[in-house]
């Protein structure tokens, strides 16, 4: 069967075709010989080239109809059964017209797109921006389905283009940039008759414009019924007006168009809400409060009385069956009030981003990390974040990411530092809320292990022992003992083990005398690398880890800080992201503090309960080359103040805030996920479709989250030079520090060790070195000189006062 469309030729000369009011119907066929001919391709050309007047000769299709009545090109002359159930979209913003294109594509092949295969044609116009022509999606009107389209492909939506006799002017084959096998293909006869159907439904005719309610129409004209007077004192919330604006959409209206100039308007589209029966919705008092606000011109009118009254009086329309649409408006009102409630919160404390000099715009944050923010002000942003990223990070423990060609977990390290009373406490309760889900199973093990040690103290002389428990606790308190951490870290069975600390220096304290270990451990934990630890007691703990996962969040004083980082060349400090609370020394004391509600728990919660269900290898294209744009920025910065220990510090910074970047991201998907679908549709749909998360991963890559990733990297660095640039160069210019395994010639001990020969003795060194030094050269003195050579590597002891050399002195 061939496919119809609506059309003016124009540029003919023909009189009864020479005006805009004309369209006749062509076939498939005949489209695309006109398409196809030279003088069309032609003029293209000759627009592009300066003739913009020619413009208004092109020939052009109508979109949404097949014919008009006495092919006359008006809304009067529609014929509704001939509605195409397509649309044209018209991005006519040359700078996004590149990335429309690419994205409609995108959508067109993305099986989890709402748009997959709906994308029917894209071609350049004359002034070579680009018509994008869609399927209308079942139940949707032409405004409907553009609104929805555009915020898909990120383009602005453009209310001049969805009326019904729109016309769209064609340029040819040559600037085609993509068609479908079913542009211009009839739909089945099952199809249209379901789409019809999904109209006639909402209250709308068979092509999804206007309304067919003159059975109504005449009946309240002339209503029974006396006007009633209404005064209501009821406001205006949030809620009810997303729920008269949510019922005008179902009725095909757009609630900022409908306080159109003219009674009988006005009237035709406060019936057209109540049919869909907003007032099961609301009282009638609210709904008055709602039209002043929706309607200011036709509120205060008797008309407008008399129809309100008429529906609550006669269609007792407040009590009642309510159904299955009106339940979701009803859910989508109640969340736009919730919604609403937070904005006013994060107004409450968060400043306007064009008069401030806070770089990260909290609104913009996604669910759980927005709210995590919240709870201890704009202010601790950045420390709360640093926080909260190695618990989204050891949630999510079965994303790995591509960072640089090698695929990682999100493996953190962070470190909060504050001076006492500096506001460090507030982050504890938002850590608490992120593993509050992984705390209460490992309170169950917990229980489970007390009860085997109380039966193994029970049974201790008798010969029948309890067995033992292995059990996989993964929340680590830090004030533990080498082997104890080592077999928890074991157990976790290939999952991310937690440690936080609220003092840094119970890890000081318990460490002291074994903070190589400590170090050793999180070092190879943020590389996920091997960790072995054998002993030869049997009754000893044996570790073999092939790849340890294990986040940790600590929070203490800058001096407790220099307690846990004791060594600056070994890369410790380097793995270690850092942020600094802001000196509130000054600081009036807050009318109400900060506090983690409820509400925020439960929404954070909530996304800690999807995290987990996240497994697999990403790799984030966008997110990789910001990093390396940083990379570079820094590189050059450095070069120029010849500032090396920067230039080092950028490598591991830059791998950190991927991770972290992508933890947020994470949140963006589950976000999404739970507007969409609800908590449990959401874990659903997790479970039913594991690559779900990693597509819609890659799409979070918005500008939005790489402007992220600048301001987390920049802070990251400042604050590791902040508190690490004297001590690594310190270190790095110690005479202990042998990294380059070379030592240059710094005296008269030198000249000594020159002279030795390979295997020399205590009695030797000390006559060369009275030869050198003078007569009063002391035997503590050589043992000393000794003592240091053995400890630069430079000799070793081969029996008692026989010393070899195992490096020659440099000049």
């Amino acid at each position: 069967m061939k496919g119809m469309i609506a059309v003016n030729t124009k540029h003919t000369g023909d009189p009864k075709k020479d005006n805009r009011g004309y369209a006749e119907t062509m076939t498939s066929e005949q489209l695309d010989q006109l398409l196809s001919e030279e003088w069309l391709r032609q003029m293209v050309a000759d627009i592009r080239g300066g003739e913009e007047k020619m413009k208004n000769q092109l020939p052009y299709i109508c979109p949404h109809y097949t014919a008009f009545k006495n092919n006359h090109r008006a809304q009067a002359d529609i014929i509704p059964e001939s509605f195409t159930f397509m649309t044209c979209v018209d991005v006519d913003d040359k700078e996004l017209v590149d990335r429309a294109i690419n994205r409609a594509l995108e959508l067109n092949k993305d099986e989890y797109s709402d748009w997959q295969d709906q994308v029917l044609r894209i071609e350049y116009s004359a002034r070579k921006k680009v018509h994008i022509y869609i399927r209308i999606p079942k139940g949707l009107t032409i405004a409907e389905a553009q609104q929805a389209f555009c915020a898909e492909i990120d383009v602005p939506y453009d209310e001049q283009c969805i009326t019904p006799e729109r016309f769209i002017f064609v340029t040819g084959k040559d600037e085609e940039v993509f068609r479908s096998e079913h542009w211009l293909e009839p739909l089945s006869e099952e199809e249209i008759a379901e789409r019809r159907e999904a109209y006639l439904q909402r209250g709308l005719d068979v092509d999804g414009r206007g309304l067919l309610r003159a059975e109504s129409e005449r009946k309240i004209a002339t209503p029974d019924a006396s006007p009633h007077e209404v005064t209501t004192t009821e406001k205006v919330t949030a809620e009810s007006l997303a729920k008269f604006d949510l019922c005008a959409q179902e009725a095909g209206l757009d609630q900022n168009a409908m306080d159109i100039w003219g009674e009988r308007n006005w009237h035709s589209n406060l019936m057209a809400v109540l049919s869909v029966g907003v007032g099961k919705l609301m009282s009638k008092e609210q709904l008055f409060a709602v039209v002043a606000e929706r309607l200011k011109n036709y509120s205060q009118t008797e008309d407008c009385k008399k129809l309100i009254n008429y529906f609550y009086d006669n269609y007792n329309a407040d009590k009642g069956f309510m159904s299955v649409g009106l339940r979701q408006i009803n859910a989508k009102a109640q969340q736009a009030q919730t919604c609403f409630e937070e904005e006013e919160e994060l107004d409450r404390y968060v400043p306007d981003t064009s008069a401030s000099e806070v770089l990260l715009n909290v609104k913009k944050l996604p669910l759980g990390v927005r709210e995590s923010v919240a709870a201890v002000g704009p202010e601790l942003a950045m420390p709360v974040i640093t926080a909260v990223c190695p618990c989204i990070g050891a949630l999510a423990t079965g994303v790995k990411l591509d960072v640089h060609g090698r695929m990682r977990g999100l493996n953190l390290i962070s470190y909060i530092v504050g001076d006492y009373a500096s506001g460090k406490g507030n982050i504890d309760p938002v850590v608490d809320a992120w593993m509050s889900e992984l705390s209460a199973l490992d309170e169950m093990y917990q229980k489970q292990e007390d009860e085997y040690r109380r039966k193994k103290r029970a049974s201790k002389n008798q010969k029948n022992q309890p067995e033992e428990v292995q059990l996989p606790v993964r929340n680590i308190a830090l004030n533990n003992t080498v082997a104890n951490l080592a077999e928890r870290l074991a157990n976790v069975e290939g999952k991310h083990a937690f440690s936080f600390t609220p003092e840094a220096d119970t890890v000081a304290q318990k460490w002291r005398s074994a903070m190589s270990d400590f170090s050793v451990m999180l070092r190879q934990s943020y590389d996920g690398s091997r960790y072995d630890r054998e002993a030869k007691n049997p009754d000893a703990v044996n570790v073999h880890i092939k790849h340890l996962l294990w986040n940790v969040v600590m929070c203490g004083t800058p001096d407790a800080l220099y307690r846990v980082v004791t060594n600056y060349t070994d890369g410790f400090q380097s793995r270690i992201a850092m942020a600094q609370m802001p000196d509130n020394t000054y600081s009036k004391l807050e009318d109400t503090p900060y506090v983690l509600t409820e509400r925020q728990t439960e929404r954070i919660q909530q996304v800690a309960h999807l995290l987990p269900l996240m497994t697999g290898e990403v790799v984030l294209p966008k997110l990789e080359a910001r990093g390396r744009e940083w990379l570079e920025k820094i590189r050059l910065e450095s070069m120029m103040n010849d500032d090396r220990v920067k230039a080092r510090e950028r490598f591991r910074t830059c791998v950190t805030t991927q991770r972290m970047v992508c933890c947020i991201m994470l949140c963006r998907v589950c976000e999404q996920l739970i507007q969409k679908h609800g908590l449990i549709g959401a874990e659903k749909q997790l479970k039913q479709n594991p690559n779900l998360w990693r597509d819609m991963l890659i799409k979070a890559q918005t500008p939005t989250m790489l402007d992220i990733y600048t301001v987390i990297a920049d802070s990251l660095l400042d604050c590791a030079l902040f508190f690490f640039r004297d001590r690594v160069e310190q270190a790095y210019r110690s005479r202990d520090y042998a990294g380059e395994n070379r030592r240059r010639r710094m005296g008269k001990n030198d000249t000594i060790f020159a002279r030795l020969d390979l295997d020399f003795s205590f009695d030797m060194a000390l006559r060369h070195s009275v030869s050198v030094n003078g007569a009063g050269v002391s035997r503590n003195q050589v043992h000393q000189m000794l003592k240091n050579w053995k400890k630069q590597s430079l000799i070793t002891q081969t029996g008692p006062s026989q010393y070899r050399k195992i490096q020659g002195v440099l000049s």
